[in-house]
């Protein structure tokens, strides 16, 4: 078998995504590791693509669906920046 039809592949790449997450945040490589981690789960249960080419893209759309969901729950709130209108020295 080839590497990207391996389950723990993808899982692998997911836990060093979310390392670098941890070390880099910015919910960037968490997309992109609840990606990693979809497709290996996808993968485990049988439903695997035919082909490299199909498996990225499956890939980079469960990567950018994450990271739309994350986005969104997790995304600045409309009012929630406080702009200063006074200095404290007035």
């Amino acid at each position: 078998m080839v590497l990207w039809t391996e389950w723990w592949a993808w899982m692998s790449a997911a836990l060093i995504l979310a390392t670098l997450e941890v070390l880099i945040p910015g919910y960037i490589f968490l997309g992109f590791a609840i990606g990693a981690g979809v497709m290996g789960l996808l993968i485990l249960l049988g439903i695997s693509a035919k082909g490299l080419a199909l498996t990225l893209v499956i890939f980079a759309t469960l990567s950018l669906i994450s990271y739309l969901i994350m986005r969104k729950v997790f995304g600045l709130r409309k009012g929630q920046v406080k702009i200063w209108e006074t200095d404290i020295n007035e």
